[in-house]
Parts: C-alpha cells; structure tokens; sequence
C-alpha cells in the first residue's frame, strides 16, 4: 500500500519553525511530518521550498523569512554556511550554549532520566579564530592552483582564504603556501582522474608556542620544486619550524597517508597545555581548540577528586595529554591507546615534561583492560575520551569489572553519551555530579561535554 506523504517536491508552503535539529537544522512540521530546513531558527515564520522527500521526513530550502528569530544575527558569509564550516553562524553566541546544553538534557529526558542536571555550557570570550590545525583541500579552479573548502555534498571547491573559526595566522599561512605552490607550477590534484600532486595543506600552530607546521601531501612520492618551495616557505613565514611532505597515493577520502618526509625543520611542533610541554607530530590528535582545551581538562582533573594517592587508567590516552595533566595529581597513570605513533609520542612527552609515574600501552582499551584487569591492576578512577562512536560494550564491561570508585566521561557525542551511561548504569554506576557541557567548537552545533559516573 502505497501512502501519500502530506508535501510534495518543490512544494512552497508556510511554516514556522518549532526546534533545531542536532544538526543545527531548522524543523517545520506538516500533519507532524518534519521538514528540515537548513539556515532556520526556532521561532520563525517562513515560506520554503520542498527540495526533498523521503517516507519519514522532507528537506527544503528558505523561500522568504516572513517573521525573524529575536535570535538572528548577521552571518559572517554564506559560503561559511554553504561549506559546513560555520553552520550555527546565524543563531546568537548564547542561544548557541543554550542549544548545546538543550541538545544533552533532551537525551537524557528521552531515555527518563530527568533526574540528571546539565549545567549551561561554557562558552568562549571570542567565540572565532580558534582553530590551531587546518586541513585544506587544493584543487584546481578556473585553471589555476586554488585552496579552499567543499560545497556540502558536492565535489565543488569553494576558494576561502579567511576560515573565520581558524587562527587568522593559519589563514594567513595557507594563502602564503599557496601562492608559492602557484609560482613553480605545482600541480593540483584531480579526483576523478586520479592526477595532479598536490592534494591538501595542512598547517599546525601552537597557540602559545606560535610554532608553525606546513604540511604538503601529494599525490606522488616526489615533489617537484622541494627545495625551492622549502626556502621560499621559510623565507615567508618565520614561526615555521617543521615542514614535511606526506604521500597518499591512495584513492581515498582520508586527508594523510602512511609516509611522512621531513623537507625541513623537526618533525614536531611544541605546545603548552596546563604548564606540560607536548611534542605534536603531524598524525598526532591534538584537541583543536586550545583554550577550551583547558578548561575541560581542566575540569576532568577536578572531577577525579584526585588527591595524589590515586591509581588513575586513561582509557584512548592519545599523546598524553590527559594523561600527563592528571599524572601530576595522581600516584600513577596507565594510558592505553591503539595507535602506535601516539604512544611513542606519550612516551616522549612524559620524559619531556619529567614524568614518571605515567605508563603508556600500545592496544586496543578492551584487551589491554581486561588484562590489566587479570594482572590485579585496581584503578580509584578511570577516565574516557572515546571518538564520536563512544565506547564499546566490552570495554565498559571490562571496566565495569575492576570497579573503579569513579568514571570520568568526555564526550564529544551527546547521543552516544547517554547510551553508555545507560550501560555503566547496568554495572552499578550513576550520574554523581551535573553534566557540564564546554563549547570546543563555537559556530557548529558539536558539543564536548564532561560526566562523572560513581558506583553504587
């Protein structure tokens, strides 16, 4: 039987919009079938267009705003919007925070547990230009070598030289890099062809260090013109400390390949976080917004309750970075973490900062706590900072299993947080302190958020 959906492609109706999305996305609803509309605010009246429809729900596109959002300000531009690198734009800094701390304490209305606090989100002063990293395709357009970012869903590069959520100096280095790659004739890559050498830049600057990374990956193991383009960078821009080639001949969407060739420099670049000195590789996942950076480790160190005589596990332990922080509080950390160069850099970074009562484990967080588990280790706490995918079922069963007195939770996904703290709740753990939501990226609608779990 086939049912009639109550709106059709390129449909104009009038609506007003009841809710965002966590995407950001305006809602309208028809007969409560919901559109989903993009540049909309809660509150507004509009006319829009049907652009999609689906069995469960429509897309459309703003056709005129006939009543405006108190909330409304002016977008910096639209290609911020149209590219997806400022999507929240157009909605007030503080109805941003209120929209994050909303999105969490839905979920957690949604599963009945009403009874968990979510504090209001904390916010930054200067809420752009907060970016330390960029990753920026190169491709060719209108016949010439250019830098900027995708069309959401399409294969169109926008030209952007001011990122606006990006460190103006990163913005500037990129338009630097380029113009160089101009000059000796690099040639862009090509996609569908699979041609051309030069794919993506990417730069790296540490916010309190100021040292700079230029990273080049090319398409090819050779680039031509190394020498020069090496000089020309260095000669442009001073704070640069590390360039390095990295090759990815795949055909692949993943931004890195395997190999990396230091053209010039070291490396690494250095950066401070809460007084400890990180070495940062160009693989290495560092939290790109460093001042928010610190107030939700910051925060994470003060939920531990740590009082120095505690055994602490970090659980997706990276470089170090929570682990080093929390080592100064605690007797001893064990970190664990999959990828092999993070570790070797953990490792590097505890000698660096004189570390000793930090102990890193190259593994997957299931296996190596479920053998820490077997070899009598007894952690007071137990710390997550787990990929928007939250945590295994194993891994929370495993540390579940060693009964720690506490879990500290970063979460940078509201909706796989509330699934696992239903989980750890199936062990015998609940929520012990309000939610604290930190804006680690203003102008977007991701939400980093920290919970503590306690056992019964």
């Amino acid at each position: 039987m086939k049912t009639t959906l109550p709106v059709y492609k390129d449909q104009v109706l009038d609506v007003e919009i009841m809710d965002l999305t966590y995407q950001g996305m305006g809602v309208a609803k028809v007969d409560n079938y919901p559109i989903f509309i993009e540049n909309a605010l809660p509150e507004e009246k509009m006319s829009i267009k049907v652009t999609k429809t689906t069995k469960n729900f429509a897309f459309g596109e703003i056709d005129q705003i006939k009543q405006v959002s108190p909330h409304r300000v002016n977008p910096k531009g639209r290609v911020y919007r149209q590219t997806g690198i400022a999507p929240l734009q157009h909605l007030e800094y503080s109805e941003q925070l209120k929209f994050k701390q909303h999105q969490i304490a839905e979920l957690f209305t949604k599963i009945h547990m009403d009874d968990v606090e979510v504090l209001p989100t904390i916010g930054m002063e200067n809420p752009t230009q907060y970016r330390n990293k960029a990753q920026v395709p190169v491709r060719q357009v209108q016949g010439k070598l250019t830098t900027g970012f995708y069309k959401k869903g399409s294969h169109q590069l926008m030209p952007i030289e001011d990122y606006y959520i990006q460190d103006p100096e990163i913005d500037k280095a990129i338009v630097i890099v380029r113009d160089i790659l101009r000059k000796y004739h690099e040639t862009p890559f090509d996609e569908f062809h699979h041609s051309g050498t030069i794919r993506t830049i990417m730069v790296r600057r540490g916010y309190y260090s100021h040292e700079m990374m230029i990273v080049i990956v090319t398409r090819t193991k050779h680039l031509p013109m190394a020498d020069v383009v090496v000089e020309e960078i260095q000669a442009a821009l001073p704070e640069v400390v590390s360039i390095i080639q990295n090759v990815n001949q795949k055909r692949t969407n993943v931004i890195l390949g395997p190999v990396n060739n230091v053209l010039a420099g070291k490396s690494t670049i250095n950066d401070q976080l809460l007084g400890l000195t990180f070495a940062i590789s160009a693989q290495s996942f560092y939290q790109v917004n460093p001042q928010q950076t610190e107030k939700l480790y910051q925060l994470a160190i003060d939920q531990a309750k740590l009082t120095g005589n505690e055994t602490v596990i970090d659980a997706y332990s990276g470089i170090g970075t929570i682990s080093l922080t929390m080592a100064q509080h605690a007797k001893q950390v064990y970190g664990v973490e999959i990828v092999p160069a993070a570790i070797d850099n953990a490792r590097q970074n505890a000698d660096k900062n004189g570390i000793s009562n930090a102990k890193f484990v190259l593994g997957s967080a299931e296996k190596v706590m479920a053998k820490w588990q077997e070899d009598g280790v007894k952690p007071d706490v137990v710390v997550v900072d787990p990929p928007r995918k939250g945590l295994d079922e194993a891994f929370i069963e495993s540390a579940a299993a060693m009964a720690p007195k506490r879990v500290v939770y970063i979460s940078c996904n509201p909706s796989t947080l509330v699934r696992d703290v239903q989980r750890f709740g199936e062990h015998g753990y609940h929520v012990s302190a309000p939610i604290q939501p930190v804006d680690q990226f203003p102008q977007t609608p991701h939400i980093e958020s920290v919970t503590v779990l306690e056992r019964n």
